[in-house]
């Protein structure tokens, strides 16, 4: 099992993808959202599976897409930052239809034990056209996720609102301790 896939997690709008931008700046793999992949996917294709038209489609192709990223990065060397991933994506599907998926998939398919979550942070917050929701519906969103990952077994690190740097270098000195033990 490779250990080195990393989950940033957590709330929208709260910096994960400026951060998984500096991880990636310090030479680490990342890996895109899913979601936003899917929204510029089916907004070029005038598709149904955009989270404002068809939620449950949405979250599904987001699994999908997960599962296809963890693979692709399962034999990757060093690092990889997942910007969301499956937890994320299952555990907003079961939220919203009571499909079990989620303790099933995210069992077998699991990432490195220390999952980070990034907190709502009203300050940085913005809507844009693939962020339609609001602060509310983000905090709701954050509150299940800190619900169901550390219920997943996952040690749940939160991020402190710092700077983006500052953030990296947290994520990284978390991580170091398992360069001696990688198979934890």
């Amino acid at each position: 099992m490779n250990n080195r896939l990393v989950l940033i997690s957590g709330c929208s709008g709260s910096g994960k993808s400026t951060l998984l931008a500096e991880l990636s700046a310090r030479g680490h793999a990342v890996v895109e959202e899913p979601g936003r992949r899917i929204i510029a996917e089916e907004m070029a294709s005038e598709g149904k599976s955009l989270p404002w038209v068809d939620l449950a489609a949405f979250l599904r192709r987001a699994i999908d897409i997960a599962l296809a990223d963890r693979i692709a990065m399962s034999s990757h060397d060093g690092w990889v930052f997942f910007d969301r991933g499956l937890v994320d994506a299952a555990s907003a599907l079961e939220a919203l239809n009571g499909e079990p998926t989620l303790r099933p998939l995210c069992m077998r398919h699991r990432y490195h034990h220390r999952v980070f979550m990034a907190p709502p942070w009203p300050e940085i917050y913005t809507t844009d056209a693939d962020r339609k929701h609001g602060l509310d519906a983000a905090r709701a969103e954050y509150h299940r996720l800190m619900e169901v990952v550390p219920a997943l077994g996952y040690d749940v690190i939160e991020l402190p609102k710092m700077s983006t740097s500052e953030r990296a270098d947290l994520v990284l000195a978390s991580l170091c301790g398992d360069l001696i033990n990688p198979d934890r």
